[in-house]
């Protein structure tokens, strides 16, 4: 129950930072921005404290972990893969417009008998 009460706290929080956003309307544009930021981290500071917040920030460690494993393609791969994509895009639209074409002309000037002029 408690964790309840603390997650509808960190969402109020964060509703009255966006709520400040507007209701600063006459004021600086940074001190607008600002009351975001506080709502917000302190919307984040009051749901770390429950448990399915730890567990949440425990899994966006983990996440950021997994993803600095990660082998990302040099550039030399990347414009290798871009330049096999483009290929086989123009590939492709020559394909299907030779069989659009095809198809128009079995369809009008075979079956129908429409002659183009």
């Amino acid at each position: 129950m408690a964790d309840k009460i603390k997650f509808a706290l960190a969402l109020l929080l964060l509703v009255a930072g966006v709520a400040g956003f507007y209701l600063l309307a006459e004021r600086a544009m940074i001190l607008r921005v600002l009351a975001v930021f506080a709502g917000f981290g302190l919307g984040a500071l009051v749901a770390w404290q429950t448990e399915p917040g730890r567990q949440f920030f425990g899994f966006a460690k983990e996440a950021t972990v997994e993803a600095k494993k990660v082998v990302w393609p040099t550039r030399k791969e990347t414009l290798q893969t871009t330049g096999l994509v483009f290929a086989f895009v123009i590939v492709m639209a020559a394909f299907l417009w030779l069989t659009d074409k095809s198809l128009e002309w079995v369809l009008y000037d075979l079956v129908l008998g429409w002659r183009k002029t």
